[in-house]
């Protein structure tokens, strides 16, 4: 535990900011796919707030280096 009031960062990894940046993907690619049949209109629209919600917190940290967020800010 930091002393002091201290604030410790965690800096995530190389490989951890790639599957940071997966699921990032991966959330996107559900969103651009579109409701799958069968999808309730209320259920669809919540997956996608809720996809967008953890797309845009993670579009705020600050450990990205050259990941292409033009698809994360697509769908947005």
């Amino acid at each position: 535990m930091p002393e002091n009031n201290e604030v410790v960062l965690e800096v995530p990894s190389t490989e951890e900011i790639a599957q940071h940046y997966s699921a990032m993907l991966d959330s996107v690619n559900l969103i651009t796919e579109g409701q799958p049949e069968g999808t309730d209109d209320d259920d669809w629209a919540d997956t996608v707030s809720r996809n967008q919600e953890h797309l845009t917190l993670m579009l705020a940290k600050d450990f990205w280096t050259d990941e292409d967020m033009t698809p994360v800010n697509a769908v947005l």
